[in-house]
């Protein structure tokens, strides 16, 4: 059975150890640019490794990477090696899987649509609260009708779906009005112009790949290639909170056990907590407080702890604190007020010290095997085994290209989702629409051409009845002379035999 193991990170009059056990009671590593937070994070994360305990971390300067490499002797290096009495001291390269969302300095990183959620999917796209609501609404409808919403075009299809039926979804779940669809729809083309395209896809990211080991029981460090990802704040903040939140959804329970089943190092932290929304917030506070039961550990990297929400940090009880330069009164009231967060120790100022600190020295307090803070103490931090630097691109076309990752994740899976099951739908419809149009249109020529035959009838029997009428008309004309000729005969021939009667009357008298 495996028991908690002491790392040692530092040394000041004795040694700083941090306990493996209380390691997922999450950290902060703090201190201003070019203080040692990059030092102190790898010296973290190769003694995790070391003790079989997988790491993921963001590159955000490219220096991070470099854990792949063995480290080299240089003049400061071999000082400070010297000074802890860490002669002979080994160099080492440790197992490294590189990762990037764009797919350009490791592998692919993906997820879904789905799987981002509305939440924080509305964080990136930076949405109002009314443009949220009506995204909430484009989830659940296409929840309700099967539409599997896995890629950008997905989404944008299911946008525009509801935007043309906006009245009868307005109806049901509140008001979906243009101008917030329009935004949506505009969010989404700048989302894609900057790579969304890439990130929203399949084969999805399987989260249980970041918890692997090598052949010799070491655990693998998950490099984050982040100095492009940063160019975009927002998305880089919310990527890793999803990360976050999907190790928490994903990994079972197992309470407290010897080691953590991963650590995770969030860099730049305070762009996690920049303008985020109430609701964001207590997503973050909840995912932070309860996935240490998960066996996940969560470091926190930022230049200032007043960058963290006391809530969150107070659930951070290992601290490394490198120096904080105090150039305002705010500045420093803000050093006073988190000197005050330490186990005091009598023999140190915190305040004084804090600024003073040289590079690579820090205030240290970790957890006990109790996990009670221990008192503050002003120590160096040891050197790391790897290479300070940046990692060659040699070596990481070597580690991309011969890692089992590569043909997993390389190629992106276009499978029927809601575009193109809406374009089915509209194809049918379509379709549809066109066979009644054609129906109404042969019935409409069906009805005018019995309308046509029952005019050429109507006419036929009209001519006919003018015929008629007309042979009548000539009949009775020629009726009409007749009598007129037999009146006049009749009349002439009785005049003439009356004159020739009258006449030879007259003529015997």
């Amino acid at each position: 059975m495996s028991q908690s193991v002491e790392l040692i990170i530092g040394q000041s009059d004795k040694k700083i150890i941090l306990h493996t056990k209380m390691a997922n009671r999450h950290g902060l590593i703090a201190g201003a640019t070019g203080t040692g937070k990059t030092i102190s994070l790898k010296v973290l994360a190769e003694q995790f490794s070391e003790q079989g305990i997988p790491v993921f971390l963001a590159d955000v300067k490219g220096d991070l990477a470099s854990v792949a490499e063995k480290g080299v002797e240089n003049p400061k290096l071999l000082d400070r090696i010297n000074l802890l009495g860490l002669s002979p001291f080994e160099f080492k390269e440790y197992p490294v899987r590189l990762w990037d969302v764009f797919g350009e300095l490791g592998h692919p990183l993906r997820t879904t649509v789905s799987e981002m959620g509305p939440l924080l999917l509305a964080r990136i796209l930076e949405l109002n609260d009314t443009q949220a609501g009506v995204l909430n609404i484009v989830f659940r409808v296409a929840d309700e009708q099967g539409l599997l919403l896995i890629d950008l075009k997905d989404l944008r299809a299911m946008v525009q779906f509801v935007g043309d039926h906006a009245d009868e979804y307005t109806t049901q779940y509140g008001n979906v009005s243009k101008p917030s669809i329009g935004a949506i729809q505009r969010s989404l083309l700048t989302l894609e112009d900057q790579g969304g395209s890439n990130f929203f896809a399949e084969p999805a990211f399987d989260i249980l790949d970041l918890m692997k080991v090598d052949s010799y029981g070491r655990g693998t460090i998950n490099v984050l290639a982040s100095e492009k990802l940063m160019m975009s704040p927002t998305l880089y903040s919310t990527f890793l909170l999803w990360l976050l939140s999907e190790l928490f959804e994903e990994l079972p329970e197992v309470g407290d056990i010897d080691k953590p089943k991963l650590v995770f190092f969030f860099d730049e932290a305070h762009l996690l907590f920049a303008d985020a929304p109430k609701a964001l917030l207590d997503k973050i506070e909840l995912v932070v407080r309860l996935i240490r039961s998960k066996g996940v550990g969560v470091y926190f990297v930022t230049q200032n702890p007043i960058d963290i929400p006391d809530k969150v940090l107070g659930q951070l009880g290992n601290r490394i604190q490198h120096a904080i330069r105090a150039f305002t009164p705010k500045e420093q009231k803000a050093i006073t007020a988190m000197a005050e967060t330490f186990r005091q120790n009598p023999t140190i100022d915190i305040p004084t010290v804090i600024t003073e600190l040289k590079t690579g020295e820090a205030l240290v307090s970790m957890l006990d095997s109790e996990g009670r803070p221990e008192v503050v103490q002003r120590a160096l931090i040891y050197p790391p085994h790897s290479l300070i630097g940046t990692l060659s691109p040699l070596r990481r076309t070597d580690l991309i290209e011969n890692s089992p990752f590569h043909y997993k994740y390389h190629q992106i899976i276009d499978k029927e989702s809601a575009f193109e099951m809406l374009k089915s739908k509209v194809e049918s419809q379509t379709v549809q629409k066109q066979t009644e149009l054609n129906d109404k249109q042969l019935e409409k020529e069906r009805r005018q051409a019995e309308l046509d035959e029952l005019k050429l009838q109507r006419e036929r029997a009209k001519t006919e009845r003018e015929i008629a009428k007309a042979k009548e008309k000539q009949a009775n004309q020629v009726q009409r002379m007749a009598k007129s000729f037999l009146g006049t005969m009749s009349s002439s021939i009785g005049r003439e035999i009356a004159r020739g009667v009258f006449g030879s009357l007259l003529r015997k008298r």
